[in-house]
């Protein structure tokens, strides 16, 4: 809740029990932003209820009995018995006063912090980041950064790809095309086309029919897998090698898209390899796991197939091989009993739904996920084209998430060129960047992370709208008018000047920012930190509006408007990076 919510409710609660009893103290006042004024108590309808009696009247003795004499005026009793309430502007004021006094704008403190591990990103090695990659980011980064901002302490999780059959086809064809050949130097230069032509390979082998003597490339690769598994010199060295090298293309990605993830986040799926046969031991010892079919299975309570026969989560193949339902739980275990996470978030695709709450429910069963600590799975919705299917190149093939970002930074780059020719090149490169890279994360944070959204360049970097840019415009329009106000010799004041109605809505907008962001971080849900700063930016361009600061001639106003602007940069600054979007000094 907000400043004036918890103070209202609290005068509320005190009103209840002073006229119908201390059992009712604990009645919810159900206080709500109104139309018709700053808030609105709904309570006595359902208050009514419980007495017996009319709503009016109920309002009636409520409005008897609750003292807002310092917090705002009279309020009015509308329609069945809502209670309009408009603030005194000179306690909004003082509320806004404290707010920029504090450091932290009134973001809370927990009253517990939490251990939270975020698992988002995760790509495969030796592979490019395509578009599927962007949300599971941009959205799990924003929720770690908020988290953060929040006071808990965050543990970020990058479970890349980095073991299992696709490797066994790698360093195969790795070694058959020499490590020092032209097309070994597509690691580097374009993996995905090193992969494809190993794919290539393998499925032209699995077309021919394997071998007798297993000489064939599938077979081979197959065979390396096992040998890589069991730690093999040769094989480990080949390995080290591509996962270097992709962990320097994902820098060069994690770099231009400005998030937060390290080397020292990474814990793929190599991390748990030799805890994977003691899960399975453990699983099988303790009742939970079982054969069926050749393969070891849980079989968590409350999930059926079609035919309504239990459906089973494998977590050791027929053939002996282990799959990401066996990491997956070797991985709760981890961050549960090693890393003393009390939350898990696991930013994934949506489609993966049913795989995590089977997995969320088998660890329940084992005891490895206690019920005091929660697991969400963020389900993650898809990025459209215009022709409302997921976006992909013209060839079919999933659009390089690095080609997307270069384009959306070109873009930028020649708008900016055009509107701001008076800038040094250096200056604008860096905010076609800061636009670029801000627009098309902004678009995807805008959007509730399990739906779909049309990836559309134009709309994203546009000046208007719920955009990047419109926030980063307001931020630098701020700016801009501190800097004049510097060279007229103006300053701000102590404290914001709040007088007419735009400067009143701005505060108490302002007065937001600190629930709303605990909002996001308890429910992981980045669009409405989005929502709020774009309803703060367009509060902030009606008081800009409304309350001219350096045309005004009367130097304590010009002084206190120029706070409450000051106070709003603060706020959207904070907001912005809490999404991983800069805020440019102009534009």
């Amino acid at each position: 809740m907000s400043a004036p919510e918890i103070a209202l409710t609290e005068r509320f609660q005190s009103a209840f029990a002073a006229a119908f009893g201390p059992e009712h103290a604990e009645a919810d006042p159900i206080i709500r932003p109104s139309q018709f004024a700053d808030f609105q108590c709904n309570a006595a309808m359902g208050l009514a209820k419980r007495l017996g009696r009319k709503p009016r009247d109920i309002a009636a003795e409520i409005l008897a009995a609750v003292d807002l004499e310092d917090i705002a005026e009279t309020p009015e009793i509308a329609g069945p018995g809502f209670l309009n309430i408009r603030l005194r502007t000179d306690w909004i004021a003082a509320q806004a006063a404290q707010l920029g006094a504090d450091e932290h704008l009134g973001v809370p403190s927990p009253d517990a912090a939490e251990t939270v591990v975020v698992d988002y990103s995760a790509p495969n090695v030796a592979k490019e980041m395509h578009v599927g990659h962007l949300r599971t980011t941009v959205v799990g980064d924003s929720i770690a950064r908020t988290l953060e901002k929040l006071g808990h302490r965050v543990i970020r999780q990058n479970h890349i790809g980095d073991w299992g059959t696709p490797f066994g086809m790698l360093i195969e064809h790795l070694l058959e095309v020499g490590e020092d050949s032209a097309e070994a130097g597509l690691l580097t230069t374009d993996p995905n086309a090193f992969y494809q032509a190993a794919r290539a390979s393998f499925d032209a082998a699995e077309a021919a029919g394997a071998a007798a003597d297993g000489s064939d490339f599938a077979s081979r690769a197959r065979a390396r897998v096992a040998t890589l598994q069991s730690g093999d010199e040769e094989s480990m060295r080949i390995w080290v090698h591509l996962v270097e090298l992709s962990k320097e293309y994902f820098h060069r990605i994690y770099d231009i898209l400005d998030v937060t993830l390290a080397d020292e986040h990474l814990a793929g799926e190599s991390t748990y390899n030799d805890q994977l046969e003691i899960v399975c031991k453990d699983l099988e010892a303790d009742g939970i796991a079982r054969i069926s079919d050749g393969a070891l299975c849980v079989f968590p309570a409350g999930f059926t197939g079609r035919d309504e026969q239990p459906l089973p989560l494998i977590i050791r193949k027929s053939d002996g091989g282990y799959g990401y339902a066996t990491t997956d739980l070797a991985a709760i275990r981890h961050r549960v009993r090693d890393l003393g996470a009390d939350r898990i978030a696991y930013v994934v695709g949506a489609a993966q739904e049913l795989h995590f709450q089977m997995v969320f429910t088998a660890a329940r069963e084992a005891s490895w996920l206690p019920g005091e600590v929660e697991a969400q799975h963020v389900k993650i919705g898809s990025v459209l084209g215009e022709d409302g299917k997921i976006l992909r190149t013209r060839s079919g093939s999933s659009l390089r998430l690095m080609a997307l970002l270069e384009e959306a930074v070109a873009t930028a780059q020649t708008v900016i060129d055009e509107l701001r020719p008076d800038l040094p090149a250096d200056e604008r490169a860096a905010i076609a960047r800061d636009i670029g890279i801000g627009g098309v994360k902004y678009a995807d944070l805008s959007t509730a992370h399990d739906s779909d959204y049309t990836f559309d360049l134009d709309r994203m970097l546009a000046l208007t709208g719920n955009t990047a840019p419109y926030l980063q415009y307001a931020v630098a329009r701020i700016r801009s008018i501190g800097r004049k106000a510097a060279a007229q010799g103006v300053t701000a004041a102590a404290a914001p000047r709040i007088e007419n109605d735009a400067e009143r809505a701005l505060a108490l907008q302002l007065l937001e920012f600190g629930p709303t962001l605990g909002a996001v971080g308890a429910a992981y849900e980045p669009h409405r930190l989005c929502a709020y700063l774009f309803a703060l930016a367009q509060a902030f361009t009606s008081f800009y509006e409304a309350s001219p600061i350096l045309k005004e001639s009367d130097q304590q106003v010009r002084s206190g408007r120029l706070a409450l602007a000051q106070l709003t940069e603060r706020v959207l600054v904070e907001g912005l990076d809490a999404l991983g979007v800069r805020a440019p000094q102009q534009m």
